[in-house]
């Protein structure tokens, strides 16, 4: 569908797409950064948005956008976004033996992970994008997306399985 800037509404397309971009943001600077950087997110889009040529979901464009503006805010703030990550999930527990892996553990072997790994691990695995979503917000190829979550799971087995026999 090719997109003429006349036909969108930043208004409306705030509205449908503020709490999505809220999450994205809130996993990578916390819950009290989160709506600073969704408001600077889309700010950003608003300036730009007659670059937007429709090659993407909005949605995807948007969240190339916002993941800009948290790596500035991380930079900025000096923020660790890994112990972030999985505490802003609303994961429902009744306690941790009913878990098959533990959320701390889980953190820490996000923690050990390069920050590309990360990402990807991120985008793909918590939320919920396409391999090709993930490669176009990254702007790496399609295979690059696949072979970094590769690599990272690989190392996180790793790092589980460590953490697994520490507790024994």
């Amino acid at each position: 569908m090719l997109w003429k800037s006349n036909d969108l509404d930043m208004a409306s397309i705030a509205r449908q797409h503020y709490d999505a971009v809220f999450r994205f943001c809130a996993r990578r600077v916390g819950v009290d950064r989160a709506s600073d950087v969704s408001q600077e997110t889309f700010l950003t889009a608003q300036k730009v948005l007659h670059k937007f040529r429709g090659d993407s979901t909005l949605s995807t464009w948007l969240f190339g956008i916002a993941l800009n503006e948290c790596r500035r805010a991380t930079r900025k703030f000096a923020i660790e976004p890994v112990s972030l990550i999985l505490e802003t999930d609303q994961i429902q527990q009744s306690s941790g033996e009913d878990s098959i892996v533990d959320r701390h553990a889980l953190s820490q072997a996000l923690a050990k992970l390069s920050s590309e790994h990360r990402e990807v691990v991120i985008l793909h695995e918590i939320e919920g994008l396409t391999y090709e979503e993930a490669a176009e917000i990254l702007q790496v190829p399609v295979g690059t997306v696949k072979s970094r979550l590769h690599h990272a799971f690989q190392q996180m087995r790793r790092s589980l399985f460590v953490a697994e026999e520490a507790t024994r």
